[in-house]
């Protein structure tokens, strides 16, 4: 396993970065915010349709790119999440092509490959509808008393919190659970977007990437898949997997950060000098620097490792080992580049017009989603046999 971009991933890398310099600048995304429709439909149709970044998870065979035989993986996906992360773009790529492909590629069957046959072919976007705080290790459970139930008529009801991407999602992928019996048992359903499905915006730290409350009321369903008991294993996956992948797109806002600062501070003059060559600033620069050295490792390791996983298949211990790690440090690094992107650049910094806002805002959000820093260390202690914080 090796960390470093292959020839196919620079040249996704490159596709992507082009397109978004055209077509997602920091005035552009500043422009998208305020005129409160922020998700971008005409950018995520270029990237979906066009390069075909809402295949890499799906199987060639289902009309996507990912193949175990030299086709896309979850490396591809973390590149373009990195390139992401660099613009904040306003896109449902990590709602729609990592956590709700990911659902459906657990899930399996002909639903779920109906589904994401449209997903590929960037005919539909899903979103799953689970709250984008939920942590990997105590994942929601659809059985609680407030949850979404389905029905005998084949009808599903209830509100779901804190989903994202589901202003724009054309399917909501949703945990379940099932009215009938006396036995627990479990169920991921597909809702189409209908009138029986509401989608209340609520305010978010990430302008860029809002949340919402998900009502719905007797909105039909296609049952996915069924599960006895009360745990739902894709829902799981789809949350370790994402974590994981986050990472990279932490790695994208550190990197933006880090990079803007360092090309600021160059030409910011004061005192007859630029503000770079004062050794304070060079010190602090530097730490940073290493830091994201860092986090890249991390989150490539995570990336590799989930490459090396079959989608459809249960995660193996190294891997999530590689996810726990990936997401307990990047989580920090992208909200101190942020923190020191925005002190560095003085006065300039601090305005609404200037960009790094939306970073330090995406930074800290990621932070405490797919689970805290904190949860992810405490997953570690089991794995690496270290005993847990007290």
């Amino acid at each position: 396993m090796t960390l470093l971009y292959t020839e196919v991933e620079e040249e996704l890398r490159a596709a992507v970065r082009d397109l978004l310099a055209d077509k997602c600048s920091p005035s552009a995304v500043l422009g998208r915010v305020e005129s409160g429709t922020p998700y971008d439909a005409e950018l995520w149709k270029a990237l979906a349709r066009d390069i075909g970044v809402a295949g890499l998870l799906i199987p060639e065979e289902l009309g996507g790119s990912a193949s175990r035989k030299g086709g896309a993986s979850a490396r591809e996906a973390a590149v373009v999440l990195e390139e992401l992360g660099r613009a904040v773009a306003p896109v449902p790529f990590l709602s729609s092509a990592v956590l709700a492909t990911q659902a459906l590629l657990t899930a399996g069957g002909d639903i779920a490959e109906e589904l994401l046959g449209r997903l590929a072919a960037g005919e539909a976007t899903a979103a799953l509808a689970v709250s984008f705080a939920a942590s990997p290790y105590a994942p929601p459970n659809p059985s609680h008393r407030n949850g979404v139930t389905l029905g005998e008529d084949g009808t599903v009801t209830g509100t779901v919190t804190g989903v994202i991407g589901a202003e724009v999602a054309d399917v909501l992928l949703v945990p379940v659970r099932l009215a009938q019996g006396t036995e627990p048992c479990v169920a991921l359903c597909a809702v189409e977007a209908s009138a029986a499905v509401r989608v209340t915006p609520v305010t978010s730290l990430d302008l860029t990437r809002p949340i919402a409350t998900v009502s719905f009321a007797s909105a039909p369903a296609r049952v996915v898949a069924r599960a006895d008991g009360l745990e739902v294993p894709w829902v799981w996956e789809a949350l370790v997997r994402g974590a994981g992948l986050l990472a990279s797109e932490q790695l994208g806002v550190a990197e933006w950060c880090l990079t803007t600062t360092v090309a600021y501070v160059k030409e910011r003059r004061q005192f007859a000098r630029p503000v770079g060559s004062f050794q304070a600033v060079k010190h602090r620069l530097a730490d940073l620097w290493l830091e994201v050295v860092g986090a890249r490792a991390a989150a490539r390791n995570a990336a590799a490792a989930l490459a090396d996983t079959a989608s459809a298949g249960p995660l193996g211990d190294d891997a999530a080992v590689a996810v726990a790690v990936a997401q307990a440090h990047c989580g920090a690094v992208a909200v101190h580049a942020a923190e020191e992107c925005v002190q560095l650049h003085g006065g300039i910094g601090m305005t609404w017009e200037h960009p790094a806002h939306l970073y330090l805002k995406r930074a800290k959000a990621d932070q405490i989603v797919l689970g805290t820093p904190g949860d992810h260390r405490e997953a570690l202690a089991g794995p690496a046999d270290l005993p847990a914080p007290v």
